[in-house]
């Protein structure tokens, strides 16, 4: 009986986060100022970042209000379309990789978006705080969105990759034009690059979103990783090394001798894990009422290949865009000129 009271109240407690969630989002939604997604009809701009509405907007007040981070926990932080799949893949690999062997490793048949789930999706529908540590969290939020909890706890690890923003917006739109529902109008390329240029797209705007993850990582080195899309597609095996390093998960001599790490970069290189049934055919609840397809997220993973699809005002805008949000912060993205 005194099982089944706690279950039942726990239900109670649950039903009643959700509907104060509901009722924030309500109040919310009316008040802010929207403007066109990329996939969504329409984002709305929460505490300067813009968001699609309903499951993941909620997900993200949720986690806001609700989340209690732990020393152990450990985030992987990226805007859309910069690394994201890849990276889950490498993380999740480098720190379960006492538990599973590479022959029948769970890469091998689960996709990296289960592998390590997006914290504003899956607080909605799962017990967290029952996950065992380490728990290993993704978010696209900026660092300012992120619950209080991670913030303001100094031992929980940070993990973000960043991307040359001319790549990040041409697979961005050929993702958006993927999973944009077809009752929806079309968005040019042209039309979706003026909005990434002035600031529009989801959960950006994009110089923004890095920006507050690099003034973070300045601020707690020890705290927060950043990584360039760039730099580990150019040398992966020195990049997995240093973020085993910074997660407390550093190769051995004898791993280093034995191939550990060539063993985690092949198994998640861009080939290996298009190439596997579960990422041509699998899908993935980003919110529980939307099924993604895994295929979806692997497109090319080159550095780059905007130039084949950006006109040369298209990239002058976009350069010129950059130096002006760059300039005076140190920052640099990765194979480009320092502002």
């Amino acid at each position: 009986m005194a099982s089944t009271g706690t279950s039942e109240q726990c239900n109670i407690i649950e039903e009643t986060v959700h509907e104060e969630i509901n009722k924030r989002f309500e109040e919310l939604i009316a008040t802010l100022p929207s403007d066109r997604g990329f996939i969504a009809p329409t984002l709305f701009n929460y505490q300067g970042f813009w968001y699609p509405p309903i499951s993941v907007f909620k997900g993200v007040l949720l986690m806001q209000n609700h989340f209690k981070a732990r020393p152990t926990d450990i985030f992987l932080t990226s805007s859309l379309k910069s690394g994201t799949t890849w990276l889950k893949a490498i993380m999740f690999s480098t720190m379960n990789r006492f538990k599973f062997d590479f022959a029948s490793h769970p890469l091998l048949t689960t996709g990296p978006h289960d592998c390590i789930p997006h914290l504003a999706a899956y607080i909605t529908d799962h017990d967290v705080a029952a996950m065992p540590p380490p728990r290993l969290f993704a978010s696209h939020s900026a660092y300012p969105l992120l619950p209080k909890s991670v913030r303001e706890s100094s031992d929980c690890k940070i993990v973000y990759i960043c991307r040359n923003p001319k790549d990040v917006f041409v697979s961005l739109y050929f993702f958006a034009m993927k999973l944009r529902p077809p009752m929806l109008p079309p968005i040019s390329m042209e039309e979706a690059f003026d909005l990434f240029c002035r600031g529009v797209s989801e959960f950006g705007p994009y110089f923004e979103h890095v920006l507050s993850y690099w003034k973070a990582s300045l601020e707690s080195p020890q705290k927060i990783l950043l990584l360039k899309y760039e730099e580990m597609r150019n040398d992966t095996v020195k990049h997995v090394k240093q973020l085993a390093e910074f997660l407390g998960k550093p190769f051995s001599a004898e791993e280093e001798r034995e191939g550990v790490i060539e063993e985690i970069v092949k198994l998640c290189s861009f080939e290996k894990l298009t190439s596997l049934e579960v990422n041509k055919t699998g899908k993935v609840a980003f919110v529980p009422e939307i099924l993604i397809g895994n295929d979806n997220f692997f497109r090319k993973g080159q550095v780059g290949d905007s130039t084949n699809h950006l006109t040369p005002e298209m990239i002058e805008r976009l350069d010129k865009i950059t130096e002006e949000k760059l300039k005076g912060t140190g920052f640099t993205f990765g194979e480009s000129k320092k502002y």
